[in-house]
């Protein structure tokens, strides 16, 4: 068993927020394993962060009219608070346009260059005349050789999935001003990764126990016969190529980056170097990448297969000085009510603005249930719904609420005692002795959706063995029984916040309050009973409540209008000055506010217009009281189609300005300004 253990997750693109089909890919897997490990006791890291660099950034800075720097600080800031507001326990999220970073990549290239494992070619590529710059992969657009598809990048057809070129696009054209590309001459840094099929081909004979659907695409990928890959584009984002690598191949280095997929996997390690140095041990990252006791894991998209299972170790292996990873559980992709998600269409489920009305706990316990572990598989709200009311509220939460309320009635609010056990106790107490080691495998091995099933039978025994027990029978005619039915259903309480804590950590605290437990536990701790006769428990609160059909009803009805082209599409486009004059805006006064049952970020205004009153729903209860709010003066949208949330009808939508995870509304503080006043 090696000593240490350091997870990635695939870099995102700070070019957009995140979606389910990112979560299910390559972040709710890792935070499960690494949540696992460390109640386990394991030396495990966690290390994450922004991917900065690339196409997709610039080709969103340039719909926008803003630079990558711009796109790339306002989506690093949003995904580094939703991934929190969601979970995920990063030990550090890093950003690849950090100093730190740049340097890292650099060095890592000029070693490979004093190696002298690169190959330096002078070839003729796309080149948008107009725009006046190389078209590198995803700025060129055109049909796929292999299927036939009229949009496929320059890179890799999203249709069917191949690795492309762009001189292998037909009709190829330029995604910035859709000109006919011409052929320039240009210089560049290539990885000869023929000469390393040999050297990976072993390497990856070693790991049979990897999964069937990553061993098959690299050896689709052998069979093909390994190229030659650039590692430097000719770009004005990114990290520059190092000038004095340049000067010894006798080549002009202006304007010229490495390439996003040599710089970004290198992202990992320039990030645990910032995490040591956050700790005061700048030198503690080596341990983890340079020391061959360290287990190292990917966690990622079945599309990043060959940078993380081919490209990256070759890397690796030229530069010498790193750990291989000891394994890479890709994932499949997430389709979305039987269609594949379309980002460019809004097509979607965003997790910011899932959080705005959902628990994230409901979110990852569905999304485990469904990970595309070998295959595709589908997020649909009305399964979304069945599992948080039939699975969490009705067989988890019941459980936990049922005993921790018949403790408070009959036992005082405290643990009973133990007492003469019968064959059904002690069936309890063996699957609560076996549990630990049987779900901790199962997470180990990467087997999410065993681990939730396995998990959930384990809660839906101790409802049956509640049920069959009936304590509120036994209470007046067999005390001593019921005591032991109690104390062995809150040992079972525990036992099931900490086996669930990896999958339901918020659910697994609040547990673990109402328990009168600390915040450290042991995966193994509740192998036996461990709650103590008199124990003082808090008072039960209700751990998940039901969604209604309305609220789903809504969320589909969004999905559709996407399909239809009815939603507005990302990026946003910028709008002229008509447009934007129909947007009416008008000062409003509060003058009632309440919570919305269900809700913890719903609160239900009245507002007076002047001439109007009006009800709005506002997404604010995390920031304000609503005693706080009677009497201010704010400034809504008048004109907006109603619309439902929670079931309530919000007729207008305030203004707010929000930074990090504060928000803080617009308001009028002139008191001569009557409500219904226009704003200009």
């Amino acid at each position: 068993m090696k000593k240490r253990i350091l997870v990635t997750s695939a870099l995102p693109y700070a070019n957009g927020p995140i979606h389910l089909g990112h979560l299910a890919g390559a972040y709710l897997p890792a935070d499960i394993f690494v949540r696992f490990h460390r109640l386990k006791g394991s030396d495990v890291i966690y290390i994450c962060g922004s991917d900065e660099h690339g196409v997709p950034i610039m080709l969103r800075a340039r719909a926008e009219g803003v630079s990558p720097q711009d796109v790339v600080d306002r989506y690093h800031e949003l995904n580094k608070i939703s991934f929190a507001e969601f979970g995920m326990s990063f030990d550090y999220y890093g950003r690849t346009s950090s100093p730190v970073h740049h340097q890292t990549s650099q060095d890592f290239f000029r070693v490979l260059a004093e190696k002298n494992v690169f190959v330096l070619k002078t070839e003729k590529q796309l080149y948008d005349p107009e725009a006046k710059m190389f078209l590198a992969d995803r700025f060129v657009i055109g049909t796929c050789p292999s299927c036939g598809f009229e949009n496929a990048y320059g890179d890799q057809c999203e249709k069917c999935g191949k690795s492309l070129s762009p001189a292998e696009l037909i009709n190829p054209r330029s995604a910035i001003t859709n000109a006919k590309p011409v052929l320039k001459e240009t210089t560049h840094w290539y990885l000869p990764l023929a000469k390393f099929q040999k050297t990976l081909e072993e390497w990856i004979a070693t790991h049979p126990e990897w999964k069937s659907n990553v061993l098959g695409q690299i050896k689709s990928w052998f069979a093909e016969g390994l190229t030659d890959r650039a590692v430097t584009r000719d770009l004005p984002w990114g990290v520059p190529v190092p000038q004095d690598v340049a000067h010894k191949y006798n080549v002009d280095a202006t304007g010229k980056v490495l390439y996003v997929w040599f710089d970004a996997p290198i992202g990992y390690i320039s990030a645990t170097k910032e995490w040591a140095q956050q700790k005061g041990q700048p030198e503690l990252w080596k341990e983890y990448w340079q020391n061959q006791e360290t287990r190292l894991v990917h966690f990622i998209g079945k599309d990043n297969i060959v940078f993380h299972c081919l490209i990256f170790p070759a890397m690796l292996m030229a530069h010498g000085d790193f750990v291989l990873p000891d394994n890479v559980p890709a994932n499949e992709f997430l389709n979305l009510e039987g269609n594949k998600l379309s980002t460019s269409r809004n097509y979607a489920v965003w997790l910011d603005d899932y959080l705005q009305k959902f628990e994230p706990d409901s979110l990852r316990y569905v999304l485990a249930s469904i990970l595309p572990e070998n295959r595709d598989s589908d997020f649909s709200w009305k399964d979304f719904q069945a599992r948080h009311n039939n699975e969490l509220a009705d067989i988890l939460g019941n459980f936990v609420n049922r005993t921790l309320t018949f403790a408070h009635r009959y036992f005082d609010g405290k643990v009973p005692a133990l007492n003469e056990l019968d064959e059904l106790d002690r069936e309890l107490l063996k699957r609560l002795q076996e549990a630990p080691d049987r779900l901790g495998q199962l997470i180990d091995t990467f087997q999410f959706k065993a681990y939730v099933r396995e998990f959930m039978e384990l809660a839906r025994f101790a409802n049956k063995y509640f049920n069959d027990k009936e304590p509120w029978s036994t209470r007046k005619t067999n005390p001593d029984s019921c005591a032991t039915t109690i104390n062995l259903c809150l040992q079972t309480v525990a036992a099931l916040s900490v086996l669930s804590e990896p999958l339901l950590p918020f659910t697994a605290r609040k547990i673990w309050r109402i328990l009168n437990l600390g915040e450290r536990h042991h995966w193994d701790e509740f192998k036996t009973a461990q709650l103590k006769t008199g124990h003082l428990l808090n008072k039960p609160e209700i751990l998940f409540k039901k969604i209604e059909d309305e609220v789903i009803e809504a969320e589909i009805k969004k999905l559709k209008a996407a399909l239809e082209n009815k939603a507005t599409p990302l990026p946003e486009e910028k709008i002229d000055f008509e447009t934007f004059g129909k947007v009416k805006l008008r000062v409003a006064k509060i003058v009632q506010a309440e919570a919305i049952p269900k809700s913890k970020k719903l609160l239900k205004l009245q507002v007076d217009l002047g001439d109007e009153k009006r009800q709005i729903v506002a997404g604010i209860a995390q920031h304000y009281q609503p005693a706080d709010l009677i009497g201010k003066k704010i400034v809504v949208v008048a004109n907006l189609q109603p619309t439902k949330l929670f079931g309530v009808e919000s007729n207008g939508m305030l203004l707010a300005a929000s930074s990090d995870d504060k928000l803080s509304l617009l308001t009028v503080m002139d008191d001569d300004i009557p409500a219904g006043s226009e704003v200009r």
